[in-house]
């Protein structure tokens, strides 16, 4: 059960890390990750308890149990902090984004992009949403100014078509939504991810 456990922690942990790569040009704040740090810790953790457990058992060890039983509480009381830093860096999330988010848009640049320029048309495309609160947004920045085409980024175009230029001239072919909003919502979801984890196991050990 223990490894069971131990690797599910894992993978949340890495989901994050993975996650967080994708959209870290919107969130400057790097401590954030220690939530999915700890998490991972507790998983490799919970691999090595589950050997001296297991050890333990079979030799019928008293310092042995006594051991794994320390251990377990350490954990316990490890995924408790997890939790409350989860929270913590949740709540932070809005400001962290609102922060950061019109630095990035304004830093874009099309013709020979960058890694925060990548990182802007993949979250379009995956968020299915243009600029900051919609594509209005565009018009501000100085990607836009020095493009003088009035077009946003292809990325803000709907996937369905395949005939979109980006133009302002046709906003029905573009995505309505601003981003801003939906990574704020995607960076407090996969910190649930790890919030969820944490009671999930803090529950079965209790």
């Amino acid at each position: 059960v223990l490894q069971a456990a131990a690797g599910i922690l894992c993978y949340v942990g890495a989901y994050v890390f993975i996650t967080y790569d994708d959209y870290d040009h919107f969130f400057e704040d790097v401590y954030t990750l220690i939530p999915a740090v700890i998490i991972i810790a507790v998983g490799t953790l919970l691999f090595i308890i589950g050997l001296i457990g297991c050890c333990a058992t079979i030799r019928e060890s008293r310092c042995g149990l006594a051991t794994f039983v320390i251990i377990l509480l350490l954990v316990f009381i490890t995924e408790v902090v997890v939790v409350v830093l989860g929270y913590i860096y949740r709540a932070k999330v809005e400001d962290e984004v609102d922060h950061s988010i019109r630095k990035v848009y304004n830093g874009y640049n099309g013709t020979n992009p960058d890694a925060a320029s990548r990182a802007i048309d993949y979250v379009q495309r995956q968020l299915r949403c243009c600029g900051i609160h919609n594509y209005s947004d565009w018009e501000n920045t100085v990607w836009f100014k020095q493009t003088k085409n009035n077009s946003v980024p292809l990325s803000c175009c709907k996937a369905t078509l395949s005939n979109c230029t980006g133009s302002l001239t046709r906003p029905m072919d573009l995505y309505s939504e601003g981003c801003e909003a939906l990574v704020v919502k995607k960076l407090q979801e996969i910190m649930m991810y790890v919030i969820w984890a944490a009671l999930a196991f803090a529950a079965i050990q209790v």
